[in-house]
């Protein structure tokens, strides 16, 4: 099976020569993948050197033209580095863009804190607009990137090298009901999918799978959390309580507990592997398990 990262490669060099309105904008990052691209549509891939802010601008004046501009590098990179120029660039000149990023929180340990963005969805949530979609198959990250290019708005795309063992559908905009339950409520972002499936295994909770967090559906974890009460945990694999003020207010008028397990804000200062990585912030299954677990037992 081939990574999002490289069906993003593909698929955007095939949309390129689908549609004459895109362009790609890169800071070097994936510009081997894109060579054939570059060669079809010289006009179209531009590649900017090391100058994130530069990336953005690019973008964001591409999109002013009238052209559906996707940017790509690393989440540390794209987001965090030239955050101004995603505010004002994108947010402020109030036209759209399709942000795509690698490396996830912690995809590349070795290249230590600086290729590390735990908190890019948090900083985005800053910014009104966005829509914010977090595969977990690479033939999700496929049909997502499709929409978002095919659209008008806004759009980060986030990329990890995580992935769940099968794709589920993907709509863009709902959660998806994987399992059904009773004693609470758990909602896997991405590739988070498999290991809370395997955590909550013989536990009676429903399961919601969530690949499109923003806007971020309250109307489906409303239906799955019923009228009366409700305890919901959330595993994101970014920045540990992202989305839990998402969760209160889709669930405001009904009593409710809500526990969110992600990436902690602790640097590990360690290399590691991804799957460390995932242990030492509790990920794994046995880590999900003990947790939610004893998070509804109370």
């Amino acid at each position: 099976m081939d990574t999002m990262r490289e069906r993003f490669i593909s698929t955007t060099t095939r949309l390129l020569g689908e549609d004459p309105r895109l362009a790609l904008v890169l800071a070097e990052i994936s510009r081997d993948g894109f060579q054939q691209a570059e060669r079809a549509h010289p006009e179209r891939v531009i590649n900017v050197g090391i100058r994130e802010q530069l990336m953005i601008g690019a973008g964001g004046g591409l999109a002013l033209t009238g052209m559906r501009p996707i940017v790509h590098t690393f989440a540390s990179f794209l987001v965090e580095r030239p955050f101004e120029q995603v505010k004002l660039d994108f947010g402020h000149q109030d036209v759209g863009g399709v942000l795509v990023s690698a490396g996830a929180s912690y995809d590349w340990p070795a290249g230590g804190f600086t290729h590390m963005a735990p908190g890019d969805v948090a900083l985005l949530d800053t910014l009104d607009g966005w829509t914010v979609h977090v595969p977990g198959h690479p033939d999700e990250a496929e049909a997502l990137l499709r929409m978002a290019a095919a659209g008008d708005d806004r759009v980060y795309v986030r990329l990890s090298l995580q992935s769940n063992d099968r794709p589920r559908p993907v709509d863009g905009a709902r959660f998806l009901t994987v399992r059904e339950g009773h004693d609470g409520v758990v909602i896997a972002v991405g590739p988070m999918l498999d290991n809370v499936l395997a955590a909550t295994e013989g536990l009676d909770v429903a399961v919601l799978y969530a690949t499109t967090v923003r806007p971020f559906d309250a109307a489906t974890v409303r239906r799955a959390a019923g009228s009366r009460t409700a305890d919901v945990v959330l595993v994101e694999p970014y920045l540990a309580g992202t989305s839990t003020s998402a969760v209160n207010d889709a669930l405001a008028d009904i009593p409710h507990r809500v526990l969110g397990l992600g990436v902690a804000r602790r640097e590990l200062r360690r290399y590691g592997r991804i799957d460390e990585h995932l242990t030492a912030h509790g990920l794994d299954p046995a880590g999900l398990r003990d947790r939610i677990s004893g998070f509804l037992a109370r």
